[in-house]
């Protein structure tokens, strides 16, 4: 049986860099993040629940989720936040257990779960707990310029997450993102080696 890993880290601390570079090496990697992109896009196995549950005006014009009014919606409203969880977590954890029946063989297999610790179905699935991590400074700059969120989105989406201590003091591998990309890319290369090459070191 391939070793599963769990990848996480804050909003805009670098996972998905981490996980290209690790696809790039031929790991297997399940995206939960992707996943739920999938599931509330247009057609998407989540859309006609979240009609129903938020009403018509939470659909875009083209079919998909409007993602905008939904995160303002969540980040306001618990109980809605929860119909949503309710509505995708279990979609989405069918289709990783889906795709990790696809996977064929291999040493070991990437899940990306941003909200691992308050995950506790991954939690018992992973083996390994893989941090990125990065100054939270950072964090807001990536994440503004990428999205056009600004700093008190940014700042309110942080807080909505584990703390940065949390996550260091529970992982199992950290990985610094505060340097450039040969930095990251050195760091990468001995996860790669630890977890997913045809001699792991990983100990048992």
């Amino acid at each position: 049986m391939p070793v599963l890993v769990g990848l996480t880290g804050g909003i805009g601390c670098g996972k998905s860099t981490v996980a290209n570079m690790l696809c790039d090496r031929g790991v297997p990697i399940i995206d939960t993040d992707g996943i739920a992109h999938q599931l509330t896009a247009a057609g998407g196995a989540a859309i006609a629940a979240i009609g129903a549950g938020f009403g018509v005006d939470y659909i875009g014009v083209d079919g998909a989720m409007d993602r905008s009014k939904m995160r303002s919606t969540i980040f306001a409203n618990t109980k809605k936040k929860q119909l949503l969880e309710s509505i995708l977590h279990p979609l989405i954890l069918a289709e990783v257990r889906a795709q990790l029946a696809q996977v064929g063989a291999c040493t070991g297999v990437m899940i990306v779960v941003p909200l691992l610790f308050n995950s506790p179905a991954y939690l018992q699935l992973v083996q390994r707990i893989v941090v990125v991590d990065c100054a939270e400074r950072q964090q807001i700059a990536r994440v503004m310029q990428r999205s056009g969120l600004s700093e008190v989105e940014v700042r309110n989406i942080i807080l909505q997450q584990t703390s940065r201590d949390e996550r260091l003091r529970r992982a199992d591998v950290v990985i610094r993102n505060d340097g450039d990309l040969g930095m990251l890319a050195a760091q990468v290369e001995h996860l790669y080696a630890s977890y997913f090459s045809a001699k792991p070191k990983i100990d048992d």
